[in-house]
């Protein structure tokens, strides 16, 4: 269990529609210090472990099994408001730019490199570390 100077945990629900990409994005979560709560393949899926687990933090491939990142981008947003949100999406398909304050906090491009998605994690230790504990 990895925690900040103030004894917060960083921790961190993951999905993606594939296999193959939530052990990426987990690895690479270990890697740099986070627990992994969850992995979700869907939306619904997703918020349910939200939910139960309140993380920091949430990494969302655009691809999911069910349901759309956008949605799930949208409603964790509004559910959660604290919550840092990364959303990683293909290169040749960067996402939409959503109405500000709705969208994720950082957006990956793949292929990325992972001190990029150290950068794109790193907020999360400095805002735990300065900010009182929130409850989502």
């Amino acid at each position: 269990m990895q925690s900040t100077a103030d004894g917060q945990e960083r921790t961190a629900v993951v999905a993606a529609g594939d296999e193959e990409t939530r052990i990426l994005l987990r690895g690479l979560l270990r890697l740099h210090h986070f627990r992994v709560d969850g992995e979700a393949e869907g939306a619904a899926q997703a918020i349910a472990l939200l939910r139960d687990h309140r993380p920091s933090l949430l990494v969302t491939d655009v691809n999911l099994a069910e349901g759309s990142s956008t949605s799930l981008v949208a409603e964790a947003r509004a559910a959660f408001p604290r919550l840092r949100i990364i959303l990683v999406a293909p290169a040749s398909r960067p996402p939409p730019v959503p109405p500000a304050g709705s969208g994720p906090d950082v957006v990956l491009l793949r292929p990325f490199r992972i001190r990029q998605f150290a950068e794109a994690v790193q907020p999360v230790a400095e805002t735990a570390a300065r900010s009182p504990s929130s409850t989502g």
